[in-house]
């Protein structure tokens, strides 16, 4: 399983998460299908246990009452750091009940933290639900961008000058606030804004 698991991670660090399908992961593990389905029911199950590989390599804090809120971007940013690894595989993610055991770890850590801290434990179920949500949206989000670039698609705007140059040249009368406030509209690196939205879900609790 473990073999299975680290190749098809091996294709989405590569290929990116499109690129893997029962197919290609057995071609690359040199076996037909059949003996694929011996260890993995079918995509979603592969998939499962992708997630649950990752979520196995975070290290999850002691709840801290004095510190929660370090605690649980502390996790936010590991998770993302990890999807990022592997460009597209957070769409993994998405729409999954997760029943693989790392996986449920990290929720259940993450739900001990805002316990800890006084969260009363439905806001908190929420809570975890919308920043593992915000965290696989943006690195999903990342990937798309990354890969198009790589196909040489045209994007538009290309980079954050473009961005800036067709912000400011709007029309003001009808985009007075746009135009004026373009710099702010652009600033920022993609971890800045992710820091920034996870911050302003987490202070939103106290």
């Amino acid at each position: 399983m473990d073999q299975v698991v680290e190749t098809a991670l091996g294709i989405i660090a590569t290929e990116g998460y499109d690129a893997l399908t029962m197919r290609r992961l057995s071609a690359a593990l040199d076996t037909g299908p059949a003996s694929l389905y011996a260890h993995v029911v079918n995509k979603a199950d592969l998939d499962e246990l992708l997630i649950g590989r990752l979520c196995a390599r975070l290290t999850l804090p002691d709840p801290d009452p004095t510190t929660w809120r370090d605690q649980l971007r502390g996790v936010c940013e590991a998770l993302r750091d990890q999807y990022l690894q592997y460009p597209g595989i957070s769409r993994a993610a998405l729409a999954m009940a997760p029943t693989d055991l790392e996986a449920l770890r990290v929720s259940e850590g993450m739900l001990a933290i805002l316990l800890t801290a006084g969260i009363a434990p439905q806001r908190a179920a929420w809570t975890i639900d919308a920043l593992l949500l915000y965290v696989a949206a943006h690195c999903l989000e990342l990937s798309v961008a990354h890969r198009k670039a790589e196909d040489g698609d045209e994007i538009w705007p290309a980079d954050k000058t473009d961005l800036l140059h067709r912000l400011t040249t709007l029309p003001a009368t009808a985009f007075p606030h746009t135009t004026r406030h373009a710099a702010e509209l652009t600033s920022g690196t993609p971890h800045d804004r992710f820091d920034f939205t996870v911050r302003l879900m987490i202070d939103g609790l106290a």
